[in-house]
């Protein structure tokens, strides 16, 4: 009789530490969880370092550039040099 409560014992143990594996804190789900958000977080991380990596060219040009100044003001703030003729061409 001992060894059969023994058995259901060490059943019963195993049970509870399956259970805590697969669902519990640290659990194998948790755990591809978690790595699935890594690899979104890294992908994010690289497109963010390319964004940045444009935006530093574009200060550095706007630096050390004056036509890309002029191109600026002329887009953004509608600059027109004097002796410049503005044509508006508008499309229906």
């Amino acid at each position: 009789m001992t060894r059969r409560r023994l058995f259901y014992l060490l059943l019963a143990i195993l049970v509870m530490l399956q259970v805590r594996l697969w669902t519990g804190t640290g659990s194998w789900e948790q755990i591809a969880s978690l790595r699935r958000d890594i690899a979104v977080q890294k992908n994010t991380n690289s497109e963010l370092e390319l964004r940045n990596e444009r935006l530093h060219g574009e200060v550095r040009s706007l630096k050390h550039d004056l036509d890309s100044i002029e191109e600026r003001a002329r887009n953004d703030m509608g600059l027109i040099k004097s002796g410049e003729t503005f044509y508006l061409i508008v499309d229906e």
